[in-house]
């Protein structure tokens, strides 16, 4: 039976959560009025999905530069590069840079990047769409606020010239093919058992009932070396340098500002402004009439968003964690991330 507090706890977390669903709905069934002349609204949903307005709220990014004046976008990237979390969109950024790319009026694109890295797959395809762009015969800078590290770094390969903030941590070239977690020897002492039944010796490779063979250890092991060869290809390519430097280079390590530009990882130390700066010195003769146009992601907190929320203040702790056991080790047996990934892990 649940005590008074706990009843009441429970009375006004419903509360809540009725009125959240009803401010929801009445949200995105409120008429949208016309925008300005000068102002373009792009609005996107996951309309496949009957409970999109809860769990895939609607991304809107305003461009407000007049009619027929040419601009750069200045395209964030931000936190971890996944596929989606509540500050990256990988299919958002996509979508960004190719209607940039059609867009007459935009004439070149500044990445402001502040990214440990992510995944390989994520990072490899924006670098990749970042290089079509390019097709077009618009420039491509990168700023690098206070971090841009690993597949953070990957993604600004993709830029021809790179400004550092003085303080920015950068580098971190390197690769993480996967975690294992063995706590075999711990569920014995305390007598816990757990199986899983497959097929073929390596299929549950890095599970945590089951300890990585020296087998397994060397196919995690030619998938990180297979990623950070493609890696460091990449950045030879576009700092021009030899493979050989890069390796030397590329240890994993971070690298402050002063250090990268001592290396040749970035062109110069910087503001933002100072990016903007050389482009136009570069690209457009010093004109300094030229708008700069952010593009950055927004994601609206969903339904689900804020009873997690107020879930984990009834409950401390709980809202994060399925199992009940330490969120660090919860991680480690099922991570957010997906491997193998470019990231800068501290």
């Amino acid at each position: 039976m649940l005590n008074n507090k706990n009843q009441k706890g429970m009375i006004v977390f419903i509360i809540i959560a009725v009125i959240v669903v009803l401010v929801t709905i009445f949200k995105f069934m409120m008429p949208v009025g016309e925008a300005a002349p000068v102002e373009r609204i792009v609005q996107k949903n996951n309309y496949r999905n009957p409970f999109s307005l809860l769990t895939n709220p609607a991304v809107q990014n305003k461009v407000t530069h007049l009619p027929g004046q040419k601009y750069i976008a200045r395209l964030y990237i931000e936190g971890t590069i996944q596929e989606e979390n509540m500050t990256y969109n990988q299919d958002w950024l996509l979508d960004t840079i190719d209607e940039l790319a059609s867009d007459p009026y935009n004439v070149g694109m500044i990445l402001d990047i502040n990214s440990p890295g992510g995944t390989v797959y994520e990072a490899d395809e924006l670098y990749l769409a970042l290089l079509e762009y390019r097709k077009t015969e618009k420039p491509v800078y990168a700023y690098f606020e206070s971090m841009a590290a690993s597949g953070g770094y990957y993604i600004a390969c993709a830029a021809t010239k790179i400004v550092a903030n003085r303080n920015t941590l950068t580098g971190s070239i390197g690769v993480i093919a996967g975690q294992s977690l063995d706590l075999t020897g711990l569920m014995e002492k305390y007598g816990v058992k757990s199986e899983t039944i497959h097929a073929g010796k390596n299929k549950n490779m890095g599970n945590y009932n089951e300890p990585l063979s020296d087998e397994q250890r060397e196919i995690l092991q030619s998938i990180a070396d297979e990623c950070y060869e493609q890696f460091t290809g990449i950045v030879a390519e576009a700092r021009n340098m030899k493979i050989e430097r890069v390796q030397e280079l590329a240890d994993g390590r971070v690298y402050t500002a002063k250090q990268a530009l001592g290396a040749g990882l970035v062109d110069s130390i910087g503001s933002f402004d100072d990016a903007v700066d050389l482009m136009e010195k570069n690209h457009f003769y010093g004109d300094k009439g030229v708008f700069v146009e952010d593009y950055k992601y927004q994601r609206d907190m969903s339904f689900y968003d804020y009873l997690r929320g107020f879930s984990s203040k009834i409950v401390p702790g709980k809202a994060d964690s399925i199992t009940g056991l330490p969120e660090a080790v919860e991680k480690i047996i099922d991570p957010e991330l997906k491997y193998p990934a470019f990231i800068y892990e501290q």
